[in-house]
């Protein structure tokens, strides 16, 4: 269901909505916020109990109030000094929304350009971020549940009860309605591209396969006013990619490889290539994996879910820059025709890979997407992200990406675009002594390395296959990409991780 957004100067008493956020900053919220409150006719003693933490909230029922809001939300901004204090905020309005089971929901931002002052951020900015949270905290997968939403009147068709927002009203005051206005519809965008990769993440292997992706990819770029082309098995064996190809020998289904480009024409200030790792379900192949959490395997492809969905936005953005999204996609599964360890592997680059472990594959199938795309676009700058290694898990968390990166500009970027967004990464080294683990005695390179810095040797590998690009970095989104386990405030599955990050890391170029 589509949200709509409204941004009005209207008084906050005439806002006649199911449920009304007031915010507060926790600085001189028992000092000022009484007065506010008494103002609306409410009472100012429930303050007692608010300290207005970032997402701290309380519910109010304010029928004999002098607003027409039927329930008031205090909203809990802490020190509002950063996008993650608004970004909690927008969450937690959202649950609290979702609880109560109202579609309809309004935010006082008359106070945002004092937040502008005290955070930093432009009013634009902050307004994009309580807007992409709340429509992010209504996110749920139902799709797949039988039955979802049958009322026991409608015997005839079906009624969606998925939680939604169906309208977010922010109120400000005339001066910051033009760029709360611009911020908060951005972020209606963000949060619809976050939830296109977080669908495709949740979606299982047998409703997913890489012929599937394709076709996402086509729906999308059709929608949305970019291109795209989708490369079958044959095209993929005639450009020669051998680690595509090798992967994808134990599968029933054919490999595909898809191409998305938003060209904003000659205005487009410099080519930035994406790729993303599109394995579909990782059974390890012939390495077969552990039974326990394999059925989590259907998330390996969330790098190429979160390529598709920032390809979208920044078409959907009008990004002034030429975004390329590659797409290598397949599964890795066992079977008589399945590559094996020990075997030797020749890739787009030409260059030979000893294979010793079939659990390895994504490098092998972004090998050949790096080496093409760099050849083919010649771009300023390229990023890869994959959920590539469980031991960039074991470094650094569920919670943060594992970035490489041979430009300390790039890396700078990366990770100031990180904490901006809330997807944080951290930066690993790529020193030269770990090549030495990854010689092979037959073939050029091995696809693995020794036991120790599984997550770098991984990217060392990769690296073999930039041609030296200059610009280039790598995102291990292993542990943020998906959420084994529901939390407060994050739910089981899919997170959408990398789409805000590189969005944020796109725009800053404009800067």
């Amino acid at each position: 269901m589509k949200t709509d957004m409204t941004v009005t100067k209207s008084a906050v008493k005439n806002l006649k909505l199911p449920l009304l956020a007031l915010p507060f900053v926790s600085k001189g919220v028992k000092k000022d916020g009484g007065r506010y409150l008494e103002s609306l006719g409410l009472d100012k003693k429930v303050l007692k109990d608010f300290r207005a933490d970032a997402g701290e909230t309380l519910m109010l029922y304010a029928p004999q109030a002098k607003i027409k809001a039927s329930r008031v939300l205090l909203l809990g901004l802490g020190e509002g000094a950063s996008a993650d204090d608004f970004r909690k905020a927008g969450a937690a309005l959202a649950r609290q929304a979702a609880a109560v089971k109202v579609a309809r929901a309004g935010i006082d931002a008359s106070a945002i350009t004092d937040w502008s002052a005290v955070s930093g951020l432009p009013v634009d900015r902050i307004a994009e971020v309580f807007a992409a949270s709340v429509v992010n905290g209504f996110y749920r997968f139902d799709r797949l549940k039988s039955g979802k939403g049958r009322t026991k009147e409608s015997a005839g068709g079906q009624k969606d009860t998925t939680p939604c927002i169906s309208e977010l009203v922010l109120r400000v005051n005339a001066g910051a309605v033009n760029d709360a206005g611009r911020g908060a519809n951005d972020g209606l965008v963000v949060a619809s591209c976050q939830g296109l990769a977080r669908d495709l993440v949740n979606l299982p292997g047998n409703l997913l396969n890489a012929l599937d992706i394709g076709r996402y990819a086509m729906e999308s770029a059709e929608s949305y006013g970019y291109q795209a082309r989708v490369f079958d098995k044959s095209e993929i064996e005639r450009l020669g990619m051998g680690g595509l190809l090798a992967v994808n020998k134990g599968s029933k289904e054919p490999p595909t490889f898809s191409v998305l480009e938003h060209d904003p024409g000659k205005k487009a200030e410099r080519t930035i290539l994406l790729v993303g790792k599109g394995v579909t379900f990782d059974s390890g192949g012939i390495s077969i994996k552990p039974s326990s959490g394999m059925d989590e395997m259907k998330s390996d492809m969330a790098g190429a879910a979160a390529v598709l969905a920032t390809v979208e936005a920044a078409a959907r953005l009008s990004l002034p820059f030429r975004v390329i999204g590659l797409i290598p996609a397949t599964d890795n599964m066992p079977g008589g025709a399945a590559q094996k360890p020990g075997d030797v592997i020749t890739t787009y680059s030409g260059i030979t890979v000893e294979v010793g472990n079939t659990d390895a594959e994504g490098r092998l199938i972004l090998a050949d997407a790096l080496s093409w795309g760099i050849e083919e676009y010649r771009p300023d700058t390229v990023i890869d992200l994959a959920t590539l290694t469980g031991a960039c898990i074991v470094a650094l968390g569920h919670g943060v990406a594992g970035m490489f990166s041979n430009d300390d500009m790039l890396a700078a970027s990366l990770f100031d675009a990180g904490q901006q967004s809330g997807e944080k990464v951290w930066r690993l080294p790529l020193w030269d002594e770990y090549d030495e683990m990854i010689k092979s005695e037959v073939a050029d390179v091995h696809n693995t390395g020794s036991r120790g810095a599984g997550t770098i040797t991984a990217a060392k590998f990769l690296q073999r296959f930039i041609d030296g690009h200059p610009q280039w970095a790598h995102l291990d989104i292993a542990g943020p990409s998906f959420a084994a386990k529901a939390s407060p405030g994050k739910l089981q599955g899919g997170t959408g991780f990398g789409v805000s990050l590189l969005l944020d890391y796109l725009r800053s170029l404009q800067k």
